[in-house]
């Protein structure tokens, strides 16, 4: 079984935003994975933001009922790759769980790069679309490695 863990901050807009677009990317699959979410910093309880939910929505994709969490041990342990938005949020978790550091990556480092992903927050419809689209096309072009990693 293929399992991925997105870390962000709340876990209210880019890591169940990424979930949700990683499920519709292997959806024709979607026995063979576990896909989940969590945050560094969330409350428990939270539904996705009224934007990231928007944003899915025009894409096919319904996360009504995810809710946030407060990232665990347990959660990382579980789990065979471990993708955060941001360089900070990966250091922190490497630093607090040197044991899971070879499954701990930024996103953009499945497509090759080293940049965060900007939290859309507080922001317009607009930036969560932009966010929408940078995580699509880091999906598209990390695919295989994703795939590869999250067998473990």
């Amino acid at each position: 079984m293929r399992s991925v863990l997105f870390v962000c901050t709340a876990n209210v807009c880019r890591s169940p935003m990424a979930m949700g677009l990683l499920q519709k990317v292997v959806s024709k699959e979607q026995d063979e994975w576990c896909i989940g979410s969590a945050g560094i910093w969330a409350e428990n309880g939270h539904p996705p933001s009224e934007n990231t939910l928007t944003v899915l929505r025009a894409r096919g994709i319904d996360i009504g009922n995810c809710r946030s969490r407060q990232v665990t041990g347990d959660m990382l342990e579980t789990n065979n790759l471990i993708l955060t938005m941001e360089r900070g949020q990966k250091e922190a978790l490497k630093a607090a769980f040197p044991e899971l550091a070879s499954r701990i990556h930024l996103l953009s480092e499945m497509a090759g790069n080293s940049n965060d992903i900007v939290d859309p927050m507080g922001h317009s419809l607009i930036d969560y679309e932009h966010t929408a689209q940078e995580i699509e096309q880091i999906l598209s072009q990390g695919i295989k490695r994703i795939k590869k990693l999250a067998l473990g």
